[in-house]
C-alpha cells in the first residue's frame, strides 16, 4: 500500500465517521471510524465490493446525510452545526450529483432536465438557457438534444445528460455513484474522459466504482471494505478504460 501525504486544506473531511441503520431492531453498521479527506480540484475513485459501504461513503461526502457519530467538515464548516435548510443551500450551490441510473425525468425535455438545479437560485430565464447550453456542450452534447426528452437518447448521451445537470450550477464537487455502470465500453470511456476534463477545469471530482479499468483513470484510489477504508493506492494508467480502448 501506498499512503499518499497532502499538507493542504481539505475540501471535504470526514473524521471518526459512524453510520448506523436500524430496521425492525436490528442494527447494521454502514461505515466504522472512517477518517477520509478530499482536496480542492482531487479526482479520486472509491472503489469496494457490494454493501463495502461505498454508496454510504459518498451520501456522506455529498451531505446527503448526516452521520450516527464524528464529524463531517466541508469547506471548513461543520455540517452539524447547520440547519436543513442550510445544508440543502450548501449542497445545491457547491455539489453535483451523477447517478448510475442517470435519474432523468422523461416527462421533461432535456433542457428542462438540465435547467432543473437553476430553478431555486433566481436566475433569468435567458441566463439560464445560456447556463445550460454551456453545460451541455461543455459535456460533448448536441444544442439539438435540448428540445428531445432523455428516452430518445442512448445511455450515453443520456449519462452526458446527467452530467451536463451536475455541472450547470458550477459546482466545486463533482460526485459520481457507478457512472459508467449501465453503459457499454465506448460510452464508458465518453463519460470518464468528460470527467477527467471537467477536473481539468477546476472541479473536484469522486467516483464510487467497482470497475478498476475505471479507478485507474484517477488519480487516487480508496478501497473500503465493511464500512472501513482499507487502503490507497496509486493507480496504475496501463490498466485504465481509456488506455486500454485508444
Amino acid at each position: 500500500m501506498v499512503v499518499l501525504n497532502n499538507t493542504k486544506t481539505a475540501l471535504v473531511e470526514l473524521v471518526n465517521v459512524c453510520k448506523e441503520y436500524r430496521v425492525e431492531g436490528v442494527v447494521t453498521m454502514a461505515l466504522k471510524d472512517v477518517n477520509f479527506k478530499v482536496y480542492e480540484k482531487d479526482l479520486v475513485a472509491i472503489m469496494g465490493p457490494s454493501g463495502s459501504g461505498k454508496t454510504t461513503l459518498l451520501n456522506m461526502l455529498g451531505l446527503l446525510d448526516r452521520p450516527t457519530s464524528g464529524k463531517i467538515i466541508f469547506d471548513s464548516q461543520d455540517i452539524s452545526k447547520l440547519s436543513d435548510k442550510e445544508l440543502a443551500n450548501l449542497r445545491n450551490t457547491k455539489l453535483g450529483f451523477v447517478f448510475q441510473t442517470f435519474n432523468l425525468i422523461n416527462r421533461l425535455t432535456v433542457f428542462e432536465n438540465v435547467e432543473l438545479p437553476l430553478i431555486p437560485k433566481g436566475l433569468s430565464r435567458n441566463v439560464r438557457a445560456k447556463m445550460v447550453e454551456e453545460a451541455l456542450i461543455k459535456v460533448g452534447g448536441g444544442t439539438e438534444w435540448l428540445k428531445k426528452r432523455p428516452n430518445q437518447l442512448s445511455g450515453g448521451q443520456q449519462q452526458r445528460v446527467a452530467i451536463a445537470r451536475a455541472i450547470v450550477g458550477r459546482p466545486a464537487v463533482i460526485l459520481a455513484d457507478e457512472p459508467t455502470g449501465n453503459l457499454d465500453r465506448m460510452s464508458a470511456k465518453i463519460v470518464i474522459t468528460t470527467l477527467l476534463e471537467l477536473n481539468k477545469e477546476g472541479h473536484t471530482v469522486i467516483i464510487v466504482t467497482h470497475d478498476p479499468e475505471v479507478a485507474n483513470c484517477t488519480q487516487k484510489i480508496y478501497v473500503i471494505r465493511d464500512g472501513t477504508i482499507v487502503g490507497e493506492y496509486r493507480p496504475n494508467p496501463d490498466e485504465s478504460l481509456i488506455k486500454k480502448l485508444s
